[in-house]
């Protein structure tokens, strides 16, 4: 009898627990199943998954199977002398047999036919590029994806599909989204499979992005930043009046309470305007005298961390 090795063909562990056995089925399975698989050797491959996966899923045949202990894949070998008393006395010349058959026979059962096993459909990844008004007021976007589904005789074929989803106001950058049922459809009775949506943020002329929170360069006039003003800021819900206080350095960051992007939870992200002191490009003799007056009057300096310690 030749060996195989079930855990490797699933390429899995031999202390995994069924649910992550289950896992690698399934991947394997969309992976090479003969009928989206463009690997020449798909089939074998599939059909080699299936008859590991029929084995490994079921507790008594894994115990069956462990017992049996390690071998090279494709070595000959025989099963301990008590291993057939132990686990039903299957009726097999050993050295005959194939393994996949007698497994089926600890259960008088016969050698799984792969194309009528049950299987989910296929998940699928979409990327959707919004706008940061779009994420702030919410969108709906159309999705156009080719997807395999079976036809009326069980055979998958791809098929074009077109979605319109409907994206939350709030989102945010690299967010995913589930739609589930949405994917591919299921074989011989399984769920059908899920759409994943990623969500990818153009970026904006004005507005940078931190999770709900935007950022905003805020450029003023020295007099401004010195004097005191009140200007109108941008927003995304509009133009809102803020105070920028006497004698604000540059690179400060004024806060407006709740005009970034929603939450989830009903509230909504802070917009930070970050002060970035602004020189005119050019001045006329009058602006020029006037500060040249200042410097004249002013003893700020400030440099004076550069002066030499006393």
């Amino acid at each position: 009898m030749k060996y195989k090795d079930y855990y490797k063909t699933l390429g899995v562990n031999r202390d995994d627990t069924t649910d992550a056995i289950k896992k690698a089925y399934r991947k394997l399975a969309h992976k090479y199943h003969p009928d989206v698989s463009k690997d020449p050797e798909g089939e074998e491959k599939f059909k080699a998954v299936a008859e590991a996966y029929e084995t490994l899923k079921n507790p008594e045949k894994r115990a069956a199977y462990d017992q049996l202990g390690r071998h090279p894949n494709g070595q000959d070998f025989q099963p301990p002398p008590d291993w057939g008393q132990q686990y039903g006395n299957p009726p097999f010349s050993f050295e005959d047999a194939d393994l996949a058959d007698l497994f089926a026979g600890l259960t008088g059962g016969h050698r799984a036919d792969s194309r009528k096993i049950r299987m989910p459909g296929q998940d699928y990844d979409v990327t959707s590029t919004i706008s940061l008004s779009q994420a702030y007021q919410g969108s709906e976007v159309e999705l156009h994806l080719s997807m395999a589904e079976p036809d009326a005789n069980g055979q998958l074929r791809r098929v074009p599909r077109t979605f319109k989803v409907r994206i939350p106001k709030g989102v945010t950058d690299g967010q995913r989204l589930r739609l589930s049922g949405r994917g591919g459809k299921g074989l011989n009775g399984g769920r059908d499979g899920d759409l994943y949506l990623h969500v990818q943020l153009l970026p904006h002329p004005l507005f940078r992005v931190t999770d709900h929170d935007l950022y905003l360069d805020l450029p003023l006039t020295v007099w401004e930043a010195t004097l005191g003003a009140s200007i109108d800021v941008p927003t995304l819900a509009g133009p809102v009046r803020l105070k920028v206080p006497p004698d604000t350095q540059s690179g400060r960051q004024l806060r407006l309470s709740g005009r970034g992007l929603p939450r989830p939870d009903g509230k909504a992200g802070d917009l930070f305007a970050i002060v970035q002191i602004a020189v005119p490009a050019t001045t006329n003799e009058t602006e020029r005298g006037l500060l040249k007056q200042l410097a004249e009057a002013s003893t700020f300096n400030p440099r004076t961390q550069w002066q030499p310690e006393a």
